[in-house]
């Protein structure tokens, strides 16, 4: 299916629950290196949730655990050696809104990278203007790093999460209906800003704008009731679904 493509990530019989309830059903799956896979489906249908678990988010959830494996690069990131510091400076999160931290726009991106034990202002410096070159934001802010993040538009509050996401030069990217939030305007730049990204990181997306998926992402999964039901080059779904469940939610008669 990844037509030469490398799997980064890989799913085998991972499921989740919350207390009694199981919301992830055995979920095998992998996810291509260097391309955008979108994740689809109604509300409650899992795809947040599996979003979360690939870089243990919803650790921080009290009566959550977990069976089966993620792995990324071969190595299982539920294992009990996995440092979680570690783990989420490989794999970042860009969330619904713009979370712009109530620091200068410097000190936002190089929150990550001190948690890293980058404390140095002269090595921050480099990386600081290289993740900020990556989303575009550079020529609008070089002059101005000193003002508070909370200056900027929503639109370039979320390119500042997704610098601040790559800071530590990770392999994935994980994004949870990242444009939510934002105008069609700003929609239209992330994600081609995803897509440029993808020549550099494994990008994972959450979304429920259909129109998003199909312009944004190289592949697409369906889920429903924690089962993967599809996923295919994103093409081939929308325009030849296997299921006649995927066809009734791609043209709004599921959800």
């Amino acid at each position: 299916m990844f037509a030469g493509k490398a799997a980064k990530i890989e799913l085998r019989e991972f499921e989740l629950y919350y207390g009694d309830f199981r919301v992830l059903k055995k979920v095998s799956a992998a996810f291509a290196a260097n391309a955008v896979t979108a994740i689809i489906g109604p509300s409650g249908c899992g795809k947040s949730t599996l979003l979360r678990s690939i870089n243990r988010m919803n650790d921080l959830i009290e009566g959550v655990r977990v069976t089966g494996e993620i792995r990324l690069d071969g190595k299982n990131i539920y294992d009990p050696d996995v440092d979680l510091i570690w783990l989420r400076a490989r794999i970042g999160m860009v969330f619904q809104r713009p979370v712009a931290f109530p620091l200068s726009i410097f000190d936002n991106v190089a929150a990550a990278p001190r948690v890293r034990g980058i404390l140095s202002h002269k090595e921050l410096v480099p990386i600081v203007e290289t993740s900020l070159k990556a989303v575009g934001l550079w020529p609008e802010v070089k002059d101005r790093l000193g003002q508070a993040a909370s200056s900027l538009s929503l639109g370039d509050q979320q390119k500042l999460s997704i610098a601040r996401a790559i800071a530590t030069q990770p392999d994935v990217v994980l994004f949870d209906e990242p444009c939510s939030a934002l105008d069609p305007i700003a929609t239209h730049t992330i994600e081609d800003l995803m897509q440029s990204l993808s020549e550099h990181y494994t990008i994972i997306i959450v979304t429920h704008n259909m129109q998003q998926a199909a312009r944004a992402s190289d592949f697409t999964m369906f889920m429903l009731d924690g089962n993967i039901v599809e996923y295919s080059p994103t093409r081939e779904l929308f325009t030849n679904p296997k299921d006649t469940r995927t066809e009734n939610y791609i043209t709004g008669k599921l959800g």
